[in-house]
């Protein structure tokens, strides 16, 4: 007599199996290319962090009141920032009525996140108008505006060339969200 069980899994196995081969067709493809909004978006960003990186390597720890700083970009380029700058210790925040002229300004990011990566050449002047957050009571509130602003390069993962001539610019920050438009077109990106 033969003292083994049926094998009661074989249903159970073909279920599997066919679960598997119908999703076999049905993998996952590249991930969509980055369309107009979203390269403006990386663009964007890329415009704001270089503003962010110039104001801090040149202007943070200098005195409140009149700025006037010149320094050549990480890549290449060079930029000027000038205006006034002036700190609430109180609020734990500090005002700024800046100008950052770019003059073929190379800034490039290289992140995990596709749409956090970014090679740019920037030429062309942004007037920065607002509050910039120094500590957590305070947020950050900017205006940032330009009448022709240059940004030429490549965005995202894959990259995909990018070229805005002549731009107008025309954003406001609140906290860490960016909203307005680049070029005419409706632009935002969250920092």
């Amino acid at each position: 007599m033969n003292s083994r069980l049926p094998f009661r899994g074989w249903p159970l196995a073909f279920v599997l199996l066919g679960a598997c081969v119908s999703n076999a067709g049905n993998t996952p493809g590249p991930a969509p290319a980055c369309d107009g909004p979203c390269q403006d978006a990386i663009a964007l960003r890329a415009v704001r962090e270089a503003m962010k990186t110039a104001y801090n390597r040149m202007l943070t720890g200098n005195d409140a009141g009149p700025q006037d700083e010149t320094s050549p970009c990480p890549l290449g380029g060079q930029i000027h920032v000038f205006g006034s700058a002036t700190s609430n210790a109180a609020q734990g925040a500090t005002r700024v009525s800046l100008s950052y002229v770019f003059d073929r300004c190379k800034f490039a990011s290289v992140d995990t996140e596709p749409t956090r990566n970014y090679s740019v050449t920037l030429t062309g002047t942004i007037a920065e108008d607002g509050t910039l957050a120094v500590q957590p009571t305070a947020t950050t509130s900017l205006i940032l505006k330009s009448d022709a602003l240059d940004v030429a390069g490549s965005v995202g993962v894959p990259a995909v060339d990018y070229s805005a001539a002549a731009c107008a610019l025309a954003i406001g920050q609140n906290g860490n969200q960016l909203s307005g438009t680049l070029c005419g077109r409706v632009a935002g990106v969250t920092l």
